[in-house]
């Protein structure tokens, strides 16, 4: 046999292999990823888990995935793994060969290294032949979704004085009268109801006397992050990390208050990824499912200014019904923001300060009073 016989037999033989693998190489496979949790906090490591089936006669020489990652999740160094990481996202790239009817379970450890909302919705794929080179490639669209809660951090690490706020539970509100505790008698005032009227008393006095209701201590709290970090600042938030710290001392105050048996609610200036403009506010309510949908509400947050901080506690927390105690965190204490304060205090709220520093800058305390943090009466007393 020449060989241009040969050459062309090889050539023959090289294209029906590679329309086979074109045709037929996906079919039979089947492609799975899943996280080890749907939800984690900063810090913590999980588990990506990429399942690889081949339910047909023939093989796969080879197999690229390849999908694109948000880079506040890092993945530890494999064989058969490429990750090329950018500032925002990485390109996480991996490589396997099926037998016929093989089943393939890789797991890559992962760490989360920012809060978020981590969505893998497509990942594709890419088949090689038996020469290796590539035959097909093909979408394959999956909904993954990981939700990164903020850091915790140790409550000793907030700079809210524990004699004011973190005592025994917390701040007694009261506010609540208690029609089974009673504690003497006072004078008669309009708006009294008549089944109020101490007899006894108002016969010796010859006076009319009703009965002076005590009251049940009723905490509720509300915890607001301010993304402005100075007054003149909008729209784009210009130091993340510190809305990033202050979303933490808010998730660990939250799980706190939860613990304690205290409604807690949350308040944000800017606002959810895919909800641009419009500021996020939770009511004050108890119980672990609320905390978990608190801790949800503050991974899909957006680093972003919807509104200046006097406007959102003005048209926001202003429609309270019942007081409040407010805990602000915020870098600076502007003139609008005391007067929103001083308002919400008319109304009956208590309002308290946690003053968020700068990272990049040095102070201390005294200069943080001075310089960023116009500190409002309640902001360091320890009465």
């Amino acid at each position: 046999m020449s060989i241009s016989w040969i050459l062309i037999i090889t050539v023959a033989l090289f294209l029906l292999q590679h329309l086979l693998f074109a045709r037929w190489g996906f079919r039979g496979l089947r492609i799975e990823r899943a996280f080890s949790t749907t939800h984690c906090h900063a810090g913590d490591d999980i588990v990506l888990i990429e399942t690889i089936v081949n339910r047909k006669l023939a093989p796969i020489p080879w197999l690229r995935l390849e999908s694109t990652i948000h880079a506040g999740l890092h993945f530890a160094m494999m064989s058969n793994l490429a990750v090329s990481s950018g500032a925002l996202f990485q390109n996480h790239r991996s490589l396997f060969s099926l037998m016929p009817y093989t089943r393939i379970v890789r797991r890559h450890g992962v760490h989360c290294a920012k809060r978020g909302w981590y969505k893998l919705e497509t990942v594709a794929a890419s088949i090689g032949d038996l020469v290796g080179v590539q035959a097909a490639s093909s979408i394959h669209r999956m909904q993954l979704e990981l939700l990164v809660y903020p850091h915790l951090v140790s409550r000793d690490d907030i700079p809210l004085l524990s004699s004011r706020w973190q005592g025994d539970i917390t701040v007694k509100r009261w506010i609540m009268p208690d029609p089974f505790l009673v504690s003497g008698a006072r004078e008669y005032r309009f708006g009294d109801t008549m089944n109020s009227i101490h007899w006894k008393a108002t016969a010796r006095s010859q006076r009319l006397q009703v009965y002076n209701r005590d009251f049940t201590a009723d905490p509720r709290l509300l915890l607001a992050v301010n993304t402005q970090i100075t007054e003149t600042m909008w729209d784009a938030v210009t130091d993340p990390e510190l809305v990033e710290k202050a979303l933490s001392y808010a998730a660990t105050l939250a799980e706190y208050a939860v613990s304690q048996g205290i409604p807690v609610g949350f308040g944000y200036n800017g606002s959810l990824q895919g909800q641009p403009g419009v500021p996020v506010y939770l009511a004050p309510e108890g119980g672990w499912p609320h905390l978990e949908h608190l801790f949800e509400t503050m991974a899909k947050l957006a680093i972003s200014c919807s509104r200046s901080f006097e406007d959102f506690l003005d048209y926001g927390i202003e429609q309270e019904g019942t007081a409040l105690d407010i805990i602000l965190l915020t870098s600076f204490v502007s003139k609008g923001i005391e007067e929103s304060i001083e308002r919400l205090e008319s109304l009956g709220h208590s309002v308290f300060i946690i003053p968020l520093q700068h990272d990049l800058l040095e102070l201390n305390r005294e200069e943080v009073g001075v310089s960023n943090v116009s500190a409002h009466p309640n902001a360091f007393s320890t009465s």
